[in-house]
């Protein structure tokens, strides 16, 4: 959530900001209102608890009918004093309600728009002209299905549209990225995490992922649990409620999970192979910072982004995310989009948000700065979500005979092989 000081000092930026995300601008005024009586009640119950304080002294020393007047008095004020406790929890209650429905303040220079209107940065490789080489693409399932490693129709028997299994070669590479992408991210400081795919509302709440996102998170009723889409919910709930020691940071983690999500509103969309699916692993960076260290973290993240996928040597793109396709948490994000040659374009394989002081805010996760104790900023970043990057793999590594050549990186993984061969039928 962010700052209610800053909302009241100078509301037109946090309109704007709503504005330029497509989002509702009255919820500002509600706030403002709601955080007015919050305080205007909260005044009123000191005042009359310092009144009816200063009643109570007086009583002891009356008599007769004095005694009488003031302890008459006395029941009414307490009745008044009940009334304004109960005021000021239920305008405190709409305002923090308000507040959490508030999406963070968009940074300055995100580029105003839809999904649509994004900026690119920097375009990193070329995309291989396979009419030049002699031979038409495969996309990434049939390649999947000649190795061996992409099974979507037991996927589907088993459990149902949009899942799958990797198998044989296929698990293997998963494995391989997994490992490539923690090697990479311990030796740039970060420390490897295996984190609940569980979690308590209050830690889904806290991120930001119960708002616009909720549609997608699955639910388990009968626990209270929620399973994570990805596991920057854990890493950033793993110091709820604790206030750190400036020394301390920055603190980074590099989190493996399983991932889930419903993708309930992408029906009819990437419904072919394991570019979209319900169930994945992805290895995500997560980060603490002082707020003012967040920008330049945020640019830290994204160059280890393009460090990894050029290490998988991928033709790629750098875009500026526009403001109406940001989540709630982020104030800015940046995707590296890796080329896919059946589908013709860029798609998302990693993205990075600065979330700056919003999920600690909710999360109540506080700085230690000498005699002063304040928000700090949390940042996120993929790394390596397995299922599109295997897409990514094999659609742009792939030879005339359905083998996939397998990057230098990878290899030490792999056991040394260069290639992933067809499978004999």
């Amino acid at each position: 959530m962010i700052d209610l000081r800053l909302l009241r000092e100078d509301p037109d930026r946090v309109r704007a900001s709503q504005r330029a995300r497509g989002e509702d601008v009255a919820l500002v005024d509600s706030l403002l209102s709601a955080d007015e009586r919050r305080r205007s009640s909260g005044v009123r119950f000191d005042e009359l608890r310092a009144e009816q304080k200063a009643l109570g002294k007086l009583i002891p020393k009356a008599t007769g009918d004095e005694k009488a007047e003031l302890l008459k008095k006395a029941g009414t004020l307490a009745a008044d004093v009940k009334a304004a406790d109960a005021e000021r929890d239920a305008a405190a209650a709409e305002t923090q309600e308000l507040l959490g429905r508030l999406s963070n303040l968009v940074h300055p220079d995100v580029p105003v728009g839809g999904e649509e209107d994004f900026v690119t940065l920097e375009t990193h490789g070329t995309a291989r002209d396979f009419g030049a080489e002699g031979f038409e693409p495969k996309d990434h399932l049939e390649l999947g299905q000649i190795l061996g490693a992409i099974d979507v129709e037991r996927g589907a028997k088993v459990s149902g549209s949009r899942f799958y299994f990797l198998t044989g070669v296929g698990a293997l590479l998963e494995l391989a990225l997994v490992n490539a992408a923690i090697a990479q991210a311990t030796a740039a400081g970060f420390t490897p995490m295996l984190t609940p795919a569980l979690v308590r509302p209050q830690s889904m709440a806290g991120t930001g992922f119960l708002g616009q996102a909720a549609q997608d998170v699955y639910h388990l009723e009968k626990d209270d649990l929620y399973l994570v889409g990805t596991s920057e919910v854990a890493l950033a709930a793993y110091h709820m409620d604790e206030i750190i020691d400036a020394d301390r940071l920055p603190l980074r983690y590099a989190g493996f999970s399983p991932c889930f999500r419903r993708e309930a509103g992408s029906h009819g969309k990437d419904t072919r192979g394991i570019f979209r699916v319900h169930q994945f692993d992805k290895v995500e960076m997560f980060s603490y910072v002082t707020p003012e260290e967040s920008q330049e973290e945020h640019r830290r993240l994204l160059e280890w982004e393009k460090q990894w996928l050029t290490s998988l040597e991928l033709p790629f793109r750098v875009i500026d995310v526009a403001s109406g396709d940001l989540g709630s948490s982020a104030s800015r994000k940046y995707d590296c989009e890796a080329w896919i040659p059946t589908q013709g374009k860029y798609r998302e394989l990693t993205s990075t948000s600065d979330c700056t002081e919003y999920q600690s805010r909710r999360l109540q996760i506080r700085v230690r700065e000498g005699k002063q104790v304040r928000p700090l900023a949390t940042l996120n970043g993929t790394l390596c979500a397995v299922p599109r990057t295997i897409v990514a793999l094999l659609e742009n590594h792939q030879q005339a005979d359905g083998s996939v050549r397998i990057p230098e990186v990878l290899r030490p993984y792999l056991g040394g092989r260069e290639l992933l061969e067809p499978v004999s039928k």
